[in-house]
């Protein structure tokens, strides 16, 4: 959406650090109000591209009225090349013969109240080149497509964080779906170029959830499993990077490797087996290890889930705070935001196919042998049933 216009906007002599597109604009908004017929090289952008409130309604003016004749255009670049060549101090109202030029400035200022005949000369005087146009929409274009995608990605960030949401997950992942559709819709406009892929730091992590909470169910889901080994069995849609504890997602490592190599599983095997593979630290208390993995609690999917729920979350938020990132890196060309965007999103695709495994209700497959009777053989039948002619009657 077009930013509010700022209170000085119309003051051209006025330092105000606006970015490079800031400048594309104006001078896309001249060539477009000293050669009207130059609307056809604009046709790939709509009044949302726009930075300002501003210069959207003026360039939905251009748009929308009809193109005044060659000679309405004469007749105003007279006109105008008169009054800089006598040097007034502020530029007067156009007069009656301007007309396109009057036509403009009334369309415009009814969704920019605070539009002036002394900007759109402005505008005019900012372009450099009317020639350039198609260069300068592709300015425009360009920062519209890093817009969008911060957009997308700021809403993902914020439905991630939404605790009050019902159906926080899949809300979560139609963001992520919203955010992929505006990366394909720029990937189809811009076109691939070599050294795609961003430069852009990671940006640090942030945390969503209760550390505690998250690290008691850890610890709880690792002693049911320990308990209960077949129920580890059946979570394979639960990964050692959905926990939040380094310490616990070693351990879950170690669970579920013993289990599947169908080895002993107990709180001495597991402890061992985190030895073996280095998951221990000097700093661990062995006896504590050995006594949470001892008490198990509740059911060990239930568990698994909650966790799974934590990751996608956070695995969400993440995500998008590393495409806000990307559209933040004024050097990130459209298309690199297309490439590293989908690599970002192709981490929650993955952790989001876990949680269709984890949530989906396994179906119950049908076995013959279970419901199928074996057919009777051949020949009379027998002696405790009566003849169906006896029925009959």
């Amino acid at each position: 959406m077009p930013q509010t216009p700022d209170p000085d906007e119309d003051d051209l002599a006025t330092i105000t650090p606006w970015p490079p597109v800031y400048y594309a604009e104006q001078a896309l908004l001249g060539a477009l109000l000293s050669d009207p017929q130059r609307i056809a090289d604009a046709t790939r952008i709509g009044p949302d591209a726009f930075s300002t409130a501003a210069h959207a309604a003026v360039f939905t003016a251009i748009r929308t009225l009809p193109a005044p004749t060659m000679a309405e255009v004469a007749d105003y670049a007279a006109a105008f090349a008169a009054r800089r060549a006598q040097s007034t101090p502020g530029l007067a109202e156009p007069t009656e013969h301007i007309t396109w030029f009057s036509k403009v400035l009334t369309a415009a200022r009814q969704q920019a109240r605070g539009l002036t005949a002394a900007h759109l000369h402005g505008l005019i005087s900012a372009c450099p080149d009317p020639r350039h146009t198609s260069a300068y929409v592709q300015i425009i274009e360009s920062e519209h497509a890093r817009r969008r995608l911060r957009t997308a990605a700021a809403h993902l960030i914020h439905t991630a964080r939404d605790a009050s949401l019902p159906h926080r997950v899949s809300t979560t992942l139609a963001e992520a779906d919203a955010l992929a559709s505006v990366a394909d819709d720029i990937a189809a406009a811009f076109p691939p170029h070599s050294g795609s892929l961003p430069r852009t730091p990671e940006p640090p992590p942030a945390f969503l959830h209760d550390s505690d909470e998250a690290a008691q169910e850890e610890r709880l889901l690792l002693a049911t499993g320990t308990v209960r080994p077949a129920e580890v069995e059946q979570m394979r849609w639960l990964a050692a990077e959905d926990f939040t504890l380094p310490l616990h997602a070693g351990l879950w490592q170690c669970l579920t490797a013993l289990v599947r190599r169908h080895a002993p599983v107990d709180p001495v095997t597991v402890v061992w087996e985190a030895q073996q593979r280095g998951v221990l630290s000097a700093a661990d208390d062995l006896r504590d290890l050995l006594a949470f993995l001892a008490e198990p609690d509740v059911s060990a999917p239930y568990l698994g889930e909650r966790i799974l729920h934590r990751s996608v979350l956070t695995t969400a938020h993440r995500v998008g705070r590393r495409i806000v990132a990307f559209t933040d890196d004024p050097v990130n060309t459209p298309y690199q935001l297309v490439v590293g965007s989908r690599r970002a999103l192709a981490e929650l695709t993955a952790i989001r196919t876990r949680w269709h495994h984890a949530t989906t209700p396994t179906p119950t497959t049908w076995s013959p042998r279970r419901t199928t009777r074996t057919a009777p053989r051949a020949g009379p039948p027998p002696t405790t049933a009566p003849p169906i002619s006896r029925i009959a009657r």
